[in-house]
């Protein structure tokens, strides 16, 4: 493949459930809202432009299906035909925003990835209001002025980012970093030396973007670790995880701060025991950005909060 597949976002995610009732009532209480229902497929958005950021199917098993990326031009989903596994393209003819699609499998351990283009964005952004804070030695709320909040789920804006656990890192690290624009913000290692963790950005030049829309780290088995959609901000993520608390959900790992790209994280178990996370506060990097390279410790990942789950990086 002489050119790289330009990607410009991710955009969505699916997930099949078994008990798809169960799972639908717990992301309207993570705090997306179910936008379209075709048949058994359910697409929820978030408050942001992209006319859906995860769809929920019903199905026999509980799986991952897949995230999907838009990318830049339909010659990029010309290209992406000749992927290992690849659909031709298809018209997304059910699915919110409409638009065309290319599915190859992952070319290590074959979960689907889905490349879209010529979707139509949604107009109606949820705009939250941007509060001020009262420092020590800097007060920017006026006098008089109160913080006052109501209970409820964190909405969620936008897909951020998801992490799959993949059987060869290093198959799998060519692969993405040869035929698409990713690039590596952080790179992991082991005790000999070998790298077995990336976190990747969308290299777009000089624009910034996220620390990392796609992770993967090296393991026996292949499966999807989690998906990640920012919230607006500290006090509504604290909000939502006191909503999801109360409503008896399990908390997997948080609140707590990262190291590398910096988000505060909150991660929760649904309901088929499939990861999500909310998150705020994400580092922004472009090209003038150096990749970082740390040795594996349970001490790189958080710098407060809970103590690592035994089981988290499995």
């Amino acid at each position: 493949m002489s050119r790289k597949i330009q990607l410009v976002r991710i955009a969505h995610v699916f997930y099949t459930h078994k008990d798809i009732d169960k799972a639908r009532m717990f992301l309207e209480d993570f705090g997306m809202h179910e936008t379209k229902r075709v048949g058994d497929d359910f697409y929820y958005r978030g408050t942001g432009s992209e006319p859906f950021v995860y769809c929920a199917r019903k199905g026999q098993e509980d799986a991952f299906g897949g995230a999907a990326f838009v990318v830049e031009s339909e010659t990029d989903l010309e290209t992406a035909q000749a992927l290992p596994g690849a659909t031709k393209i298809y018209d997304l003819t059910d699915a919110p925003g409409g638009g065309k699609c290319v599915t190859f499998s992952d070319p290590v351990d074959k979960f689907p990835f889905h490349l879209v283009h010529g979707q139509t964005t949604l107009a109606d952004v949820k705009t939250l209001p941007l509060l001020d804070f009262n420092f020590p030695e800097v007060k920017h709320r006026p006098g008089n002025k109160t913080q006052q909040f109501q209970k409820g789920p964190a909405p969620v804006h936008k897909l951020g980012h998801f992490g799959m656990c993949v059987t060869d890192f290093t198959k799998a690290y060519d692969f993405y970093t040869v035929h698409f624009n990713f690039k590596a913000s952080n790179l992991v290692y082991d005790d000999s030396g070998r790298d077995i963790t990336t976190f990747l950005h969308l290299d777009r030049g000089s624009e910034f973007v996220d620390h990392h829309c796609f992770f993967f780290f090296e393991g026996p088995k292949p499966h999807v670790h989690h998906s990640s959609f920012e919230t607006h901000d500290f006090d509504t993520q604290l909000l939502g995880h006191d909503w999801l608390r109360h409503k008896g959900y399990e908390n997997c790992w948080g609140v707590g701060r990262h190291i590398m790209g910096s988000q505060i994280f909150d991660y929760w178990f649904d309901t088929s025991r499939f990861i999500v996370e909310h998150y705020v506060d994400g580092d922004l990097v472009n090209d003038t950005n150096l990749t970082g390279r740390e040795l594996a410790s349970p001490s790189n990942l958080h710098v407060w909060g809970p103590d690592l789950p035994p089981t988290f990086m499995m």
